[in-house]
């Protein structure tokens, strides 16, 4: 039988953003929308720090909302299924390819503090295929360093750091996100980083008018629309964890009555994986008992299929 935690299994309802931080009518000033802004961090802080039983899988998805719409940035046509196929059928130390290292990158931000330094940042920037000096690394990181020793509000924190990062180079916009996010996570102290801004990047936010010009790291208007953006990133990803809670409570209440050996690993990856292959074996499950397990939690409704295929499936909360 199953043991699982009682303060995880029965999370309280996850927070939402106001509704009057969501209600942007007419273009707001900076500073309202830095006020804006700090509601919609201030209920997506609650969700930071908690650790429910869903976190893992929460955060690797908005990792994985955030690596699609990199694609654009990179030139590139994957999707959600795209990349999700990218990392899960790449064989374990091989190289995922282009579209899975830029998913490989965000999931790293999603898993490790927010700590920047030349080591980590080089490995970053090589996965996107910049291959930046260490020199202009290490400088980078006295900036972030700089920026988080000025107390700048968060918001203003990030704006200020992808700016700098496209100034230096003007091809590395997709690192200039990837970034912001860090230091975001810096500014307000929390644990880890949450993958937000890239999501917004092509939105409404950073848009000069309807369909106008996008705004740019560094151009006019540059953070008021962070601002914007980070008020529909949190909103987005309050909304699915209110989603993932809901099936999380789903698969934690069915967990006890799964009597197959193995089946705990499985429900744990689940609860901190975006995907799962259904093919995985363990040191207590075949690839046959797998199959037979993700079946009967997919007949039970506490897992869905995610490719969308016959063969090599994958499924997630």
């Amino acid at each position: 039988m199953i043991r699982l935690d009682p303060a995880t299994a029965n999370p309280s309802a996850p927070p939402t953003v106001p509704a009057w931080a969501l209600a942007a009518a007419g273009a707001p000033s900076v500073a309202d929308a830095a006020f804006q802004a700090g509601a919609a961090l201030g209920a997506l802080d609650t969700l930071a720090w908690a650790q429910p039983a869903w976190a893992g899988a929460w955060r690797q998805r908005l990792a994985l909302k955030c690596a699609a719409a990199s694609m654009r940035l990179a030139g590139r046509a994957e999707d959600e299924v795209g990349l999700r196929d990218a990392w899960q059928l790449c064989p374990a130390g091989a190289d995922p390819g282009p579209a899975g290292a830029i998913f490989g990158a965000w999931r790293q931000l999603a898993l490790d503090p927010p700590a920047a330094s030349a080591d980590r940042l080089g490995k970053i920037v090589d996965q996107l295929g910049l291959h930046w000096d260490r020199a202009a690394l290490a400088d980078l990181c006295r900036h972030v360093e700089n920026l988080v020793a000025a107390q700048r509000p968060a918001p203003f924190a990030a704006a200020a750091i992808a700016a700098r990062v496209v100034a230096l180079r003007p091809d590395a916009e997709l690192f200039a996100w990837w970034l912001a996010d860090l230091v975001l996570a810096r500014g307000l102290r929390w644990p880890r980083p949450l993958p937000l801004l890239m999501t917004q990047a092509f939105g409404p936010a950073f848009r000069t008018g309807a369909g106008g010009k996008r705004i740019r790291p560094g151009e006019e208007g540059f953070e008021r629309a962070v601002c914007l953006a980070l008020v529909q990133g949190a909103a987005e990803a309050c909304r699915l964890a209110a989603e993932l809670s809901r099936r999380a409570e789903k698969l934690l209440a069915i967990s006890p009555k799964l009597r197959a050996k193995g089946a705990g690993d499985v429900v744990f990856l689940l609860l901190n994986e975006d995907a799962v292959a259904g093919s995985l074996v363990t040191k207590n499950l075949s690839r046959f008992a797998a199959r037979r397990l993700f079946e009967r939690l997919q007949h039970l409704d506490a897992v869905r299929e995610l490719s969308g295929r016959s063969s090599f499936r994958l499924f997630g909360l």
